[in-house]
């Protein structure tokens, strides 16, 4: 029977051989990091029966040697799992794979965590940072107006109109002396999507988080709709990433979930030390403990299963979204489409800076984008949901990011309780249909576009 110090250090000398597999995997190129993660043959042997996939386990709870290896345990002293609303193999499968997507190939260290759904992680990521501290003036997040109606919703709704949390909202997101001139000494943090859902807004995410960084805030970015295929935020400076991994990462669209992953010894003016060094760990071990917004093991293998295939059906779907965005912004029943590989898009050269196939020579600007239909009258839809409800292969439906095309309303649907001025900031306008390009031939998206306009 082993002592408490003699659990303590059989946990050193785990955690050593998890810096040595994490030192291996960040040598290795995206599609190897997402097929192995940190699951080796030695992991297999040891504790899963030699299976070679990740295995999903659906018990509630740890069981421990003695109560020395529990003392170690549950006082954190030790790796350990303890209970599934806190972690869980099978989650951890899936945070270790996600932090080393967005930082391999870099000397970055970040840790990951995954939550029930992208709305939790955005919580998760967040709430840290807006906690009582009377040194400091009232509290105010700066943020994109261009976002998801959800997130609309949580930082306006839940923070603003019901915790009295200030939000200011940029308008112009390319605009780096609008974010300066909201950013003051009570601004916890600074958050935006890139791009944006739906409108695909874009901004600079190394000058945004460098004047983050001058407050002395963390950035946070929302990078749901470009993946770690595409744009990994923190080798541009910031702090934490967080996904709705319901969408492409999980594209075959059986679970919803959400990811975070936070660079170690973020730049923050509050909280405890331990938070800074390792956001992602500290969140997991305290609020998220605390608050249980844990993702099922079954949700997290299923995730991790279809991120093994992300970079290249992210790299399928955005070259077919760049041909039918080229073919809409042709069409004379469309009034605009916003693309960021259109030669159009107003921030043509930020896409290009930002947005690459991982380990390519190629762009890649992703799967979605936002067409305007052609109205006889500003503020009316009536063609618009002719041609919506004159679509046959292509789903009518709120959800992006699937093998599957997916046309959604968003003025209806997805931005509707944000009310007319919500949807005014958000850039969401009673014409405009979201398209989610799914891995279809182009052709036969196409042909089904144009039985959409063949109703108008």
């Amino acid at each position: 029977m082993k002592d408490l110090n003699g659990w303590i250090n059989e946990g050193q000398i785990m955690m050593a051989q998890r810096e040595k597999k994490i030192k291996r995997a960040k040598s290795w190129k995206f599609d190897t990091v997402a097929t192995h993660g940190l699951y080796d043959l030695q992991q297999a042997l040891s504790s899963h029966s030699g299976s070679i996939m990740e295995p999903v386990y659906m018990s509630p709870a740890q069981a421990y040697s003695d109560c020395n290896e529990m003392e170690a345990a549950l006082s954190y002293q030790i790796p350990t799992w303890c209970y599934s609303r806190i972690a869980n193999p099978s989650t951890y499968f899936l945070e270790e794979t996600i932090a080393l997507l967005e930082t391999y190939g870099s000397d970055i260290i970040a840790s990951g965590l995954a939550t029930s759904s992208g709305m939790s992680a955005i919580k998760t990521a967040t709430d840290p940072f807006l906690v009582k501290d009377d040194k400091l003036p009232p509290p105010n997040i700066v943020s994109c107006a261009k976002v998801y109606g959800g997130t609309f919703q949580q930082f306006w709704i839940r923070r603003y109109q019901e915790q009295g949390i200030e939000v200011r909202w940029i308008c112009d997101p390319g605009n780096l002396d609008e974010w300066l001139s909201k950013i003051d000494n009570g601004t916890r943090f600074v958050y935006g999507e890139f791009p944006s859902n739906p409108s695909l807004t874009i901004f600079d995410i190394e000058s945004v988080a460098e004047l983050a960084h001058s407050f002395s805030i963390p950035l946070i970015v929302d990078s749901t709709c470009a993946t770690p295929a595409i744009t990994r935020p923190l080798l541009f400076g910031a702090d934490i990433v967080v996904h709705s991994a319901s969408k492409a990462i999980s594209s075959s669209g059986t679970s919803i979930a959400g990811l975070i992953v936070a660079r170690k010894n973020i730049i923050s003016k509050i909280g405890p030390d331990e938070m800074k060094a390792d956001f992602a760990s500290w969140a997991k071990l305290w609020p998220f403990r605390d608050n249980g917004p844990s993702i099922h093991p079954m949700a997290a293998i299923m995730t991790l299963n279809d991120m093994r295939s992300l970079r290249m059906m992210v790299d399928k779907m955005s070259q077919s979204a760049l041909q039918i965005a080229e073919y809409l912004h042709n069409h004379p029943k469309i009034e605009n489409v916003s693309y960021p590989g259109l030669p159009s898009f107003p921030q043509k050269k930020l896409a290009d800076k930002y947005m690459h196939l991982v380990d390519s020579d190629r762009s890649a600007f992703g799967y979605m984008m936002l067409a305007e239909i052609k109205e006889q009258n500003p503020g009316e839809s009536i063609n618009t949901r002719n041609f919506y409800d004159g679509l046959d292969m292509i789903w009518r439906a709120t959800d992006l990011g699937r093998v599957k095309t997916i046309a959604t309303l968003n003025s209806i649907s997805t931005h509707q309780q944000q009310g007319e001025e919500g949807r005014s900031l958000a850039g969401i306008n009673p014409n405009a249909i979201r398209i989610s390009v799914g891995i279809e031939h182009p052709d036969d998206i196409i042909a089904d576009l144009e039985k959409g306009f063949s109703n108008i």
